[in-house]
């Protein structure tokens, strides 16, 4: 068999090769193989020298081009171009030499060296291109396969990015809902803490009701008792004028308006501080957010002091403790918000009474005096009150929560936690001023406020 049936034959088989087994390629692996028993059959008939030797060099140079045509045409091929630039030049040189020996046999033969060296160097080019577009044609596989692979990456990273996409979107709705219902559990809690807000200003307005009533009741009985002795000295005055003149003693008459002025002075007196109770409960009663005005506060202090002992002996009738006042008498009157400061101060002192308490109740009647002491200072920069008290005094482990809302050492039911919260607001937010606690176990409590001036 002949270098160009050789060299046809190797074409055709690379072609059916690069055919997957795929019922599509049926037409091509047929004709292949028809072509493959073509190029051998025209191969050895040209080599055996059967009949005219050309007719087969002819069958075999249409078979390549039959194939060049196909490989050219038909976009399944096109990548194997190359094969058509390898081996051209060598079957074409075949084909002419097999003519030139046919026709010009002694032309041919003195020729022979050239033609030889002109063929081998055709299969050198063959050989050479042949490799060369294999190296090519693996190099474009790689990328390919490199392509391949990027195309599975960037679907897996799609498919990723959209499971991402899916879960967070899951997870902002979740979100979404979550926003709501802390939304709404916020403003529920802002309700409840409105409402305890509310119920301890009610508490503390409660627990001002008793001492006032009891604190009330001193000038009511002032005018009620001046008032029937009024009544009686206007009864001898009209006595001693229905007396003929000659027989009036105008001294005793006018001792008698002298004490009828006195009464209706202390009747005065007594009634204004009546009416300062009075007006104090409804300011107590008021929200915050009133005007600051000019205070006297020994007299705030002197009040609710009063009014928290009498409160408490209203509500317990066997509470006794004692009480003192040690106010500076050179303190100025300051600018506060008189039921705001009354409302803390009466907070502190109703838990200093009843620390005391507490401590009567268990160390017994002997031994131990239960004493609160409410005291004001003035200080450079602002005025100082005191609440002390000589009860069990304060934890060290929990004396930086005492004034953090909803936290009490009371039992349950007896306080809401609020006070001293509400308390440390008033006096360091509404007035900017100072709330501290120092306590010692077993030796007893002082609340410092320290307002500015």
């Amino acid at each position: 068999m002949g270098l160009d049936a050789f060299i046809i034959l190797f074409i055709l088989l690379l072609l059916k090769k690069t055919l997957d087994k795929s019922p599509e390629n049926d037409f091509w692996r047929k004709r292949f193989n028809y072509g493959m028993i073509l190029s051998i059959a025209l191969g050895v008939l040209s080599e055996v020298k059967i009949g005219v030797t050309v007719f087969w060099d002819i069958g075999l140079i249409g078979l390549f081009l039959i194939t060049a045509y196909i490989i050219y045409t038909v976009d399944q091929f096109n990548h194997k171009k190359y094969f058509v630039v390898c081996w051209a030049p060598t079957i074409i040189l075949s084909f002419f030499e097999g003519l030139l020996g046919s026709f010009f046999p002694s032309f041919a033969e003195s020729w022979e060296e050239v033609i030889t060296a002109i063929m081998v160097f055709s299969i050198i080019w063959g050989v050479g291109i042949w490799l060369y577009g294999r190296r090519e044609r693996k190099a474009l596989e790689r990328e390919r396969k490199i392509a391949e692979e990027k195309e599975k990456e960037y679907l897996v990273t799609q498919e990723i990015r959209a499971s991402l996409e899916l879960e967070v979107s899951e997870r902002t709705k979740a979100l979404v809902k979550q926003k709501e219902e802390l939304q709404k559990a916020l403003e529920e809690l802002k309700a409840t803490q409105d409402q305890l807000v509310h119920s301890e200003k009610m508490a503390s307005l409660g627990e001002l009701t008793a001492g006032i009533a009891h604190e009330i009741q001193n000038p009511l009985n002032f005018v009620n008792n001046f008032s029937e002795v009024s009544n009686e000295l206007i009864g001898e005055i009209k006595e001693e004028l229905t007396k003929p003149s000659s027989e009036r003693d105008m001294s005793l008459i006018e001792e008698i308006l002298d004490d009828l002025a006195k009464n209706l002075n202390k009747i005065n007196s007594h009634g204004r501080r009546a009416d300062s109770i009075v007006k104090g409960m409804l300011q107590h009663s008021r929200n915050s957010g009133e005007e600051k005005e000019p205070t006297n506060l020994n007299t705030i202090a002197d009040e609710y002091l009063r009014l928290s002992y009498h409160g408490l002996r209203a509500k317990d009738k066997s509470f006794n403790a004692d009480f003192s006042l040690e106010l500076d008498e050179g303190i100025p009157e300051i600018s506060v918000i008189p039921q705001d400061i009354g409302r803390v101060l009466l907070n502190l002192i109703n838990n200093a009474f009843y620390a005391v308490t507490e401590r009567r109740k268990k160390e017994g009647e002997y031994g131990y005096k239960p004493m609160v002491t409410v005291g004001t200072k003035k200080m450079p920069n602002g005025i100082m009150l005191t609440v002390s008290d000589n009860g069990y005094g304060i934890p060290k482990d929990i004396q930086n929560k005492i004034f953090q809302p909803f936290f009490t050492t009371k039992p349950t039911g007896s306080g809401t936690g609020l006070g001293l919260s509400m308390s440390y607001d008033i006096v360091t937010k509404g007035h900017g001023g100072e709330l501290k606690v120092n306590s010692k176990e077993g030796e007893g409590t002082t609340f410092t406020i320290v307002l500015p001036i």
